[in-house]
């Protein structure tokens, strides 16, 4: 993992983005009509605090990534490429995100997760707090958590 770079993303990394959520293994079945024309826009990565996980000094490959919703105090995405799962990306993200939010002036982040995620943020410092109905697109409970970052 010394290789690896966190950087802030631009608006050129949509498409790749885009192709990372779309493409997650985590999402086939009966969770695919949550990310099915799912597009990680131009826009919503310049306006929000959106950072990738790339191999090569931060020019290379990207292996994951995460946005952060400030005035909401809230992770709004959070992925990880399926070939790279299991090799701390998504732990080297998580920690790369509490210390962003901890210098936004943020107390805690909440996590309304993919339920499959759930043990994989537990492991990396997030607490359950409840849970969230079914709404709109999604027809299951999703658990909530939240990481302390103060």
């Amino acid at each position: 993992m010394s290789d690896i770079t966190i950087r802030r993303a631009t608006a050129d990394d949509s498409r790749r983005l885009t192709r990372l959520v779309r493409g997650s293994r985590a999402y086939r079945g009966d969770y695919a009509g949550m990310v099915e024309g799912y597009q990680v826009g131009g826009a919503y990565i310049e306006h929000h605090p959106v950072f990738v996980a790339a191999e090569g000094g931060g020019d290379g490959r990207v292996l994951g990534f995460y946005a952060l919703l400030v005035d909401e105090a809230e992770l709004d995405l959070a992925f990880v490429a399926d070939g790279a799962q299991g090799l701390g990306i998504g732990r080297l993200l998580m920690e790369h995100m509490t210390g962003q939010a901890r210098a936004a002036g943020l107390g805690s982040v909440k996590v309304v997760a993919h339920p499959p995620a759930e043990e994989f943020y537990l492991r990396t410092g997030a607490v359950r707090t409840g849970t969230v109905p079914p709404s709109g697109r999604v027809h299951w409970e999703r658990p909530e958590l939240r990481y302390d970052v103060a």
